[in-house]
């Protein structure tokens, strides 16, 4: 869906600025962080919530998915990790919390990655119900598993060919901005692994058109293989030192 917003211009340096602030703020968390196991032998499971993204909207093939290729990279140090994909096209944060969250919960994790948000703010969701869906996600992800939580910023979906000449670009590229801020927030709060995908969207969409699939807005296979890569970054920072 994509809703006829109307909203004042935003200078992208000052957009950029507040993303690398946000997350700045959420690495300097405090006390000691989650990590993976030390073992490698030990069995792992990995368990992905979210929306079209992580369902995989836009690959070619379920392998080729940033999910199955986390799990792939995963399997190099973990041989018996398992993943299970809960991710749903169309799903908003409270969707997570609504359909995935108890789901998750039950199955014990090891891993979770999370990625949240666009359908949000293409929905008006209202920063703050945003804000309050992700802060349960990630208390009770803390309070109910012994997981490490890895959550991706929202990329930049003004630069996708869906909205670049769209009239509700201005306030897209300030809800994304406000939206990353408030997952920050909630991110330093749980100890959650943040990965920034806004910054490298900026500058990688629209230079490389073939990250983007032919719907003009999901990932293609190569947009999902430099999305895993900058997943997996966060993950390597939890590893389990031997």
């Amino acid at each position: 869906m994509v809703p006829p917003y109307a909203g004042r211009r935003c200078g992208l340096t000052r957009l950029t600025l507040v993303v690398a602030v946000a997350l700045s703020a959420a690495c300097a968390r405090g006390g000691p962080a989650r990590r993976l196991p030390a073992d490698g032998g030990a069995p792992l499971l990995y368990v992905a919530l979210g929306d079209s993204t992580v369902e995989g909207i836009g690959a070619t093939s379920s392998s080729t998915t940033y999910v199955a290729q986390i799990h792939r990279r995963l399997r190099t140090r973990y041989p018996g990790t398992r993943a299970v994909n809960l991710g749903a096209g169309g799903a908003t944060s409270a969707d997570v919390v609504a359909n995935q969250l108890d789901r998750a919960v039950k199955l014990d994790p090891q891993l979770v990655t999370l990625s949240i948000g666009p359908n949000d703010i293409t929905t008006r969701v209202p920063v703050a119900e945003y804000e309050r869906n992700v802060d349960a996600i990630f208390s009770r992800l803390a309070a109910g598993t012994r997981a490490v939580v890895v959550a991706n910023l929202l990329p930049d979906l003004a630069v996708t060919p869906r909205f670049r000449a769209h009239e509700a670009k201005p306030a897209v590229a300030r809800l994304t901005v406000e939206f990353n801020a408030a997952l920050a927030r909630q991110g330093r709060r749980h100890g959650v692994e943040l990965v920034d995908l806004y910054g490298p969207s900026q500058a990688e969409v629209p230079a490389r058109p073939e990250l983007i699939s032919r719907d003009g807005y999901h990932p293609s296979d190569a947009g999902y293989a430099r999305w895993a890569e900058l997943v997996w970054a966060g993950v390597e920072r939890r590893l389990g030192r031997p």
